[in-house]
């Protein structure tokens, strides 16, 4: 791997050595008791309103249950958030409330705690690293793979990158099926989490079928849980998965341009900022993920070399729909057209 303190393309100035980065920082690294109980309440108050709402309406209309509903969905992606932070050890300074609390916005989320933990630390120890493709990201190919894999794996990579498998059903597979099922190479807490979350998830529905009754209740959680896993899939996509993101090989693998380069800075306006807990700055993020999201923010406007990020706005993110593949010549990712240009190529050369 490459050591920090060379100058990134999308950089006008050297970014700082690891060393220096760690103590610009180091600051951010500190939880606020008072900013987590503040983002616990303002999330999980409006989360539980809604639903009580939900029962409300159900008296009334569906045209009133499913506006509630998806307005559940998109706060659940904000409880995500909390749990995401909880996995990171960043929430609070306890690990033990960092836990209590993880657990409990995983079963909102449906996503075993301790399992998710071990899993998402892998994807910040690896993104943007070629030869460790795989792990909690998204399906990424390079050109030169894709031209050379069989009919049957060019057709399931073009599926899995469908945006109605990637944003619609993806979503469910993930956390309705995939969350259920321990994990392949964890250990025994990472294993036992998911029949913790498991057995916890089947208490919740008993008691929500009860008070709603079961058809209602699994209609209201498909649509919380489709309108979440949508937007939540979304971000994750948007955050590694724009052109000019960074992928090397081992060899030249770096763990700061990958934070800087390979994460995305996604300006939102300010009410979908606050709804995705201020994840769009997951330059920042991936830089330091021990940076509670109520810190993320102020971090990136603490120095100018973040602020050289350049931000990617709603406008410009639905591009990235287009891109499929990553070209290891122009290195950037890029569309199929790209792929047809160099396959056509390598063919009138005789390769």
């Amino acid at each position: 791997m490459n050591t920090s303190g060379a100058t990134f393309p999308t950089l006008t100035a050297r970014f700082p050595t690891v060393a220096e980065w760690k103590a610009i920082v180091a600051r951010f690294q500190v939880p606020s008791l008072w900013r987590a109980v503040v983002q616990l309440v303002n999330t999980l108050v409006p989360y539980v309103l809604l639903w009580a709402g939900i029962y409300w309406a159900l008296q009334i209309s569906w045209w009133l249950v499913v506006p509630l509903a998806v307005m559940a969905g998109a706060l659940v992606v904000r409880v995500f958030i909390i749990f995401h932070d909880c996995g990171h050890g960043s929430f609070f300074k306890s690990k033990r409330a960092n836990d209590i609390v993880g657990f409990i916005t995983g079963m909102l989320t449906f996503t075993p705690y301790y399992q998710w933990r071990w899993e998402h630390s892998l994807h910040h120890a690896t993104t943007g690293n070629l030869d460790k493709r795989g792990i909690g990201d998204v399906w990424t190919m390079t050109v030169q793979e894709y031209i050379e894999s069989s009919r049957w794996k060019r057709f399931a990579y073009k599926l899995a990158r469908n945006p109605f498998v990637l944003f619609v059903i993806a979503p469910f597979v993930l956390f309705v099926i995939l969350q259920r099922i321990p994990a392949k190479g964890g250990d025994a807490r990472e294993k036992n989490s998911v029949w913790y979350m498991n057995l916890a998830l089947l208490g919740l529905a008993v008691v929500m079928s009860w008070i709603y009754g079961l058809g209602n209740y699994l209609i209201v959680q498909a649509i919380i849980t489709g309108v979440s896993g949508a937007c939540g899939v979304w971000l994750f996509y948007i955050q590694h998965q724009f052109e000019d993101a960074y992928w090397e090989s081992h060899e030249e693998w770096d763990f700061t341009a990958a934070a800087l380069q390979g994460s995305s800075y996604y300006k939102l306006p300010r009410v979908l900022q606050w709804l995705s807990g201020n994840i769009g700055f997951h330059h920042i993020h991936h830089l330091s993920s021990r940076i509670p999201n109520y810190h993320l923010e102020r971090c990136h406007y603490s120095h100018p070399v973040f602020q050289q990020v350049k931000p990617i706005t709603i406008r410009v993110s639905l591009k990235s729909l287009a891109f499929r593949l990553w070209d290891e010549q122009q290195k950037k990712l890029v569309g199929w057209k790209r792929m047809r240009e160099i396959r056509r190529q390598k063919m009138k050369d005789g390769q």
